[in-house]
């Protein structure tokens, strides 16, 4: 990760200097307001944050009550995020959808990024109008925002506070203060992105791992499903397979509702599988109102990535992440990423089959050896003592004996013909058991591990295998992986330790297994994020179960434990 440039801010402050020479003491007056300003700006690297700064510090640097600003998106048609500053909440909720950029004074300024000062924007004739709900806003000042000399957005600022108009003064101040942002954005940046290939890297050794791990191929696709959905931040992680009639079936989903979607097949004439058989990737802006979209589902999400499963030449299906509708488009680095995420996960996939036939065929041989052995030896020697026997057998003069060795070789012929029925089922192509839940929730530990650092521990309370569901168990793998997911996110957890109890009971009386994933970490903040949490307890309710969350392990009940239990 690159740190920010003193140069670079040295650079801005000199132009600063430069452009105040020769006005008045007011705004020289102003300029250690204006180095605050340019130092709070450069703190810290997270790029919406950062975004947020600016905002809030040039409002207050020019004296406005509002401030926005526009992200140009990467065709430089529109925008693609807009961060706002000043609006209350409840206020930005009932305007609704913000502003695309493609049309009124802000689509303008994409166009023609140079600084724009209003009295009054309501009289522009580029002004197209609020939308019900806006606040007022009459003075206008807009200046662009450029890193490493391209477009990065617009910087907007409204209503000057006492009534006043922005001055040349404000125009300035903010002028400086954009190239000081433009610095900080760029810096934010390169850290994003970095942090995101780190994501997907983990991401892709994750699921490479759980691949290799063993299992069946439900389990694997369902991992690519999870960790794909996880790391594209989108509504849901699609995995399908071609189909005999040359289309492609919806065979693993990651989403809040799975079950809508599986099975769903896309036609074969559709143009979006024909490209995705073909190898090519698909880049949907909006699913709902897309031509190519012939499914029910696309009404339900917005910007997708479609992406073939391909390694080697070989396209093994494709993997779909659907964001919600209205929700931010995929960026060049995100589809770039996904696209590498999505061929890593092929070739894993590859791997697995071809470590599933290794195994299988070791299966087939040691099979084929054991019928052999029981053929050559086993029944031989049965067969020759049975003539031995027969032989003793008419040599004998007393009753009892004769009829004691008579009911002896009656044995041997059934023992002959049993051994023979199990050769005969030896010499079959063998049925492939699923994974026990033991061996699932192992292998899902086990692809924690790699984002973590550490091994979360783990214990097992009775007969797992045998008394849980394969409902239940699917839904607790999943609680599992939800649980380990939020963990690794949010609780900077050093030690975890995961319970699989079969021998639970529930308040009512019935049976029940109970799964506690206990962490020592920091704990879920007042007012943080609790959609994984509500996944969970869904997904237990579902099944008449429940789901909780309680103190860890950590140092006088740090940290978090999560429950969630079913019946059995």
């Amino acid at each position: 990760m690159a740190e920010p440039d003193p140069q670079d801010s040295l650079d801005a402050a000199t132009q600063a200097t430069r452009s105040l020479q020769g006005l008045s003491t007011e705004l020289t007056a102003r300029v250690p307001q204006l180095l605050e300003a340019m130092r709070s700006v450069g703190t810290g690297l997270e790029l919406h944050s950062t975004l947020d700064r600016i905002c809030a510090t040039a409002a207050e640097l020019a004296h406005a009550r509002y401030a926005a600003i526009g992200v140009v998106d990467e065709a430089g048609e529109g925008l693609s995020d807009f961060v706002t500053y000043g609006v209350p909440e409840e206020v930005a909720r009932a305007i609704g959808r913000r502003p695309d950029g493609h049309h009124g004074l802000l689509g303008a300024l994409i166009h023609d990024p140079d600084p724009v000062r209003l009295a009054d924007l309501t009289g522009d004739p580029r002004y197209a109008g609020f939308p019900p709900g806006h606040p007022r806003m009459r003075t206008f000042l807009g200046v662009p925002i450029r890193v490493q000399g391209e477009i990065f957005g617009n910087l907007y600022l409204t209503e000057k506070r006492e009534g006043a108009e922005f001055s040349d003064y404000d125009l300035h101040m903010v002028r400086v203060l954009a190239t000081e942002a433009g610095i900080a954005i760029g810096n934010a940046r390169l850290y994003e992105a970095a942090r995101q290939r780190e994501r997907w890297i983990d991401g892709s050794v994750a699921v490479t791992t759980a691949l290799l791990s063993g299992g069946d191929a439900d389990d694997a696709l369902s991992v690519v499903a999870e960790q794909a959905r996880h790391l594209a931040d989108s509504a849901a992680g699609i995995v399908l397979l071609p189909t005999a009639e040359g289309g492609l079936e919806i065979v693993a989903v990651s989403a809040d509702d799975p079950s809508s979607s599986l099975g769903v097949i896309i036609p074969a004439r559709s143009e979006v599988v024909a490209k995705l058989l073909a190898g090519e990737a698909v880049f949907i802006d909006d699913s709902a109102t897309d031509s190519r979209m012939v499914t029910r589902l696309a009404d339900l999400f917005g910007p997708s990535m479609l992406l073939p499963l391909q390694s080697g030449g070989r396209v093994l299906g494709a993997l779909a992440t659907p964001r919600a509708r209205g929700a931010r488009p995929f960026s060049r680095t995100e589809r770039t990423l996904a696209t590498q995420f999505a061929s890593q996960a092929a070739l894993a996939l590859m791997m697995a089959e071809a470590q599933r036939d290794r195994e299988r065929l070791a299966v087939y041989e040691d099979r084929d050896r054991i019928a052999r052995d029981l053929h050559d030896l086993v029944i031989q020697r049965l067969f020759a003592t049975g003539m031995m026997l027969e032989s003793a057998q008419r040599r004998s003069v007393v009753p009892e004996v004769r009829t004691g060795v008579g009911r002896a070789v009656d044995e041997l012929d059934v023992t002959i013909q049993e051994i023979r029925t199990a050769i005969f089922a030896l010499q079959q192509e063998p049925a492939e058991a699923p994974s026990g839940l033991r061996t699932r929730v192992l292998r899902e530990i086990n692809m924690a591990a790699v984002p973590l650092g550490f091994k979360p521990s783990h214990r097992f309370l009775g007969a797992v295998d045998s008394l849980v569901g394969e409902l239940t168990g699917k839904n607790l793998v999943a609680a599992l992986r939800e649980a380990l997911s939020n963990a690794f996110r949010h609780a900077r957890a050093s030690v975890i330790d995961v319970v699989v109890d079969a021998t639970a009971t529930l308040p009512d009386g019935r049976a029940a297994v109970r799964l506690s994933v206990a962490d020592d970490g920091v704990g879920i903040p007042e007012g943080g994020r609790r959609s994984g949490l509500r996944n969970l307890a869904r997904r237990a309710e579902s099944l008449g179960g429940a789901s909780w969350f309680g103190p860890g392990i950590g140092e006088d009940g740090g940290g978090t434990t999560v429950v969630w239990e079913a019946p059995l």
